[in-house]
């Protein structure tokens, strides 16, 4: 089993900044694509923003130069960094790893967290 375990959410102030993080546990050979996705009440699951094992990165264009997303391979972890936090940014964000769990496998199997909640009021 492969599990992702996402912390860091909470309420925050608009303008206030928060750092979302999402370990990834188990049986693990090698992880190609992180990211992080949110959805908000009533509405799709959304991309926030990726990252490849080679550092690649993809942004939404409603966070780009706010939000920032790195990893950790030695750690199978990947980060969010917000800033400049705004309250259509609440959501519940959810962590989702493409993951090789043996040496052998030939298919990456999607894993996703269980979501952390960002509110984002004054």
């Amino acid at each position: 089993q492969v599990q992702l375990v996402e912390s860091g959410g909470g309420l925050v102030q608009p303008g206030g900044s928060l750092r979302l993080s999402c370990a990834a546990s188990g049986s693990i050979f090698s992880i190609n694509v992180m990211g992080w996705y949110r959805q908000a009440p009533g509405k799709q699951r959304e991309l926030v923003s990726t990252i490849n094992s080679g550092g690649r990165t993809v942004y939404a264009d409603s966070v780009k130069g706010r939000f920032t997303i790195s990893r950790d391979n030695a750690k199978n972890t990947v980060y969010l960094q917000m800033n400049s936090l705004k309250p259509e940014d609440t959501a519940d964000y959810y962590c989702n790893a493409d993951v090789k769990r043996y040496s052998w496998s030939t298919r990456y199997l999607a894993v996703w967290g269980q979501g952390t909640l960002v509110t984002v009021s004054s």
